[in-house]
């Protein structure tokens, strides 16, 4: 029943059994090929690209719908470059001091280390805020619910988003990113999620050997 409120659901599709099972097996085999990438290439890549991923993400269901969340693409060289200088000097900190060596030893196996040269080669950077509240237009904070589960939601569809539109993408989070407020100018009521680089991988890009845990390691039927 329709009031101002709810109105009849109107996107639903429904398939046939058999076109449902073969569309989930060809988006997990597709996304079976998707890599997280350190070496892009410096091709441009479409504005109208970027922001349909964006909009992609921004259809994530949120805790009370209140979409927690806030993505700046950054494409300037000049801005990619103070965002690398920044985060440099903190993962310098990271792998020297603060890091033990459990984590390091994690790490390790991807061969990561304080240089993030991708930072200036991919051509955008998406960076993506979690808002813990918002503020009203009378200046009253709007507490946000599941803000971490909701961001993390959209991220992972942006994730896909990216993959499927034939691009390759990194998954970046900074040793203590609030450079990221600043070189950004953006509010106080936001906090750096995750940056995720975007773009063509490098000719002979190079991934690390990894494997991924089975199926009945992660789910299971009751």
């Amino acid at each position: 029943m329709a009031t101002d409120k709810f109105v009849p659901l109107g996107s639903y599709h429904e398939y046939a059994p058999e076109e449902m099972e073969r569309r989930a097996a060809s988006f997990y085999a597709d996304l079976q090929r998707r890599r997280s990438v350190r070496h892009f290439s410096d091709r441009p890549v479409s504005r109208d690209v970027v922001r349909h991923c964006l909009a992609a993400a921004a259809s994530a269901p949120s805790g009370a719908n209140m979409q927690p969340w806030y993505f700046v693409a950054v494409g300037d060289p000049e801005v990619k470059r103070e965002i690398r200088a920044a985060a440099e000097t903190e993962e310098r900190e990271f792998y020297l001091r603060r890091a033990g060596q459990e984590w390091l030893h994690a790490l390790s196996a991807l061969g990561t280390d304080c240089h993030k040269p991708f930072l200036e080669q991919a051509p955008y950077l998406i960076v993506v805020f979690a808002q813990p509240y918002s503020v009203a237009p009378d200046g009253v904070k709007v507490k946000h619910y599941f803000v971490r589960e909701s961001v993390g939601i959209a991220t992972g569809i942006l994730v896909a988003a990216v993959h499927n539109a034939g691009l390759a993408a990194l998954p970046y989070t900074p040793s203590r990113p609030q450079f990221l407020l600043r070189i950004l100018g953006r509010p106080e009521n936001e906090r750096p999620f995750l940056v995720l680089v975007v773009g063509y991988p490098a000719e002979g890009a190079m991934v690390p050997v990894i494997e991924k845990k089975s199926f009945d390691e992660i789910a299971s039927f009751i």
